[in-house]
C-alpha cells in the first residue's frame, strides 16, 4: 500500500506539488533518498534523486533534470498473476535515467505491461503529467487539478484518498506559502476509516482499516510507512524535495532535504 496526492497546475505559484508515503515490508533494504551515482558517460539528465529499493534496483518516487518525475504505485490485483517477471521500481527508473518525453516513454513499454504485476505509474516533466495503469492499459495526459493515487486506480474513493486530497487542497490556498513541511505533517495523519467509509474489498475488513489511515504503523512490526516525501516544483522550474524516514514503530528517523535550481535555457 502506497499513498500518493498531488496537485498538476493547480496553484501558479507551484505547477507541481507531491506528497507520498511509501508503505512496504521493514525487512526490504532500502537506501534513502540521495542522488544516484552514474557513469560519466550517461547525460546529465542521469543525475536522478531518488530512493532507491535495494532487493530489485529500482525506485518508487524520484526526480530528475528537466523537470523530470515519476512515481509509481501497486494496484490491489489477485486476479493477476503474483509472480511476474519484472519489478515495478524499473518503470520509474528506466524514465529518470533516460531521455524520452513521459508520452514516448509510455508508449515504449505499453507493450510490456503485462510483465508487471498491478501498478498506477506517474511520468512528468517541465511540459506535461501522464498517468497509465496495466489494468485498464490507457495512457493519459493529465488535467489542472487536485489527484489521489493508492493502490486502486486514479482518484479512487478509498477514504485515505479522498482525505488527503481536501487536504492538499487547503494547503494551496493563494494566501498562504506552501513549505515541505506542510507536505510531510499533512503525510503523518494516523486516523482510520470509519466504518461506514469502508467498503467490501478483498481483504478482511480489519486489515482494511487498518491500512485506512494516511500514514500507516504495524503494531507488529512488519508493516508500515517507511517514509514520506515532499515535492515542490515552483514556477521559475525550482525544485524543493523532502524526505523524511520512519522506524519500524513510526517515529522519525532521517530526515533528506534537497533544493534545486532549474538549469538554465539555452
Amino acid at each position: 500500500m502506497c499513498l500518493i496526492i498531488f496537485a498538476y497546475q493547480a496553484e501558479p505559484r507551484y505547477p507541481l506539488v507531491v506528497a507520498a508515503n511509501r508503505d512496504e515490508f521493514y525487512a526490504r533494504p532500502t537506501a534513502e533518498a540521495d542522488f544516484w551515482e552514474s557513469p560519466s558517460s550517461l547525460p546529465l539528465r542521469s543525475q536522478v534523486l531518488a530512493g532507491r529499493d535495494l532487493q530489485a534496483g529500482g525506485t518508487w518516487l524520484g526526480i530528475a533534470p528537466e523537470g523530470r518525475f515519476a512515481a509509481v504505485t501497486n494496484i490491489f490485483d489477485p486476479s493477476r498473476d503474483k509472480q511476474k517477471v519484472r519489478s515495478r521500481g524499473d518503470l520509474p527508473k528506466g524514465f529518470l535515467i533516460g531521455s524520452l518525453s513521459p508520452e514516448e516513454y509510455f508508449e515504449s513499454i505499453h507493450a510490456e505491461f503485462d510483465q508487471f504485476a498491478g501498478f498506477n505509474l506517474l511520468l512528468g516533466d517541465s511540459k506535461a503529467l501522464y498517468y497509465a495503469n496495466n489494468i485498464e492499459g490507457v495512457i493519459s495526459q493529465l488535467e489542472p487539478g487536485i489527484y489521489g493515487l493508492s493502490n486502486g486506480l486514479l482518484n479512487d474513493n478509498q477514504p485515505r484518498v479522498e482525505r488527503g486530497e481536501k487536504k492538499l487542497k487547503s494547503l494551496l490556498d493563494p494566501d498562504h506559502k506552501l513549505d515541505t513541511d506542510l507536505l510531510i505533517r499533512m503525510m503523518a495523519d494516523k486516523e482510520v476509516a470509519t466504518d461506514q467509509e469502508l467498503s467490501s474489498k478483498p481483504v478482511t475488513f480489519k486489515l482494511e482499516r487498518q491500512l485506512s489511515s494516511t500514514f500507516i504503523v504495524d503494531q507488529e512490526q512488519r508493516y508500515g510507512t517507511r517514509c514520506s516525501t515532499a515535492v515542490i516544483r515552483n514556477e521559475m522550474g525550482n525544485v524543493r524535495f523532502c524526505e523524511q524516514n520512519y522506524d519500524s514503530s513510526g517515529k522519525p528517523t532521517g530526515c533528506n532535504f534537497f533544493e534545486l535550481r532549474a538549469m538554465p535555457t539555452k
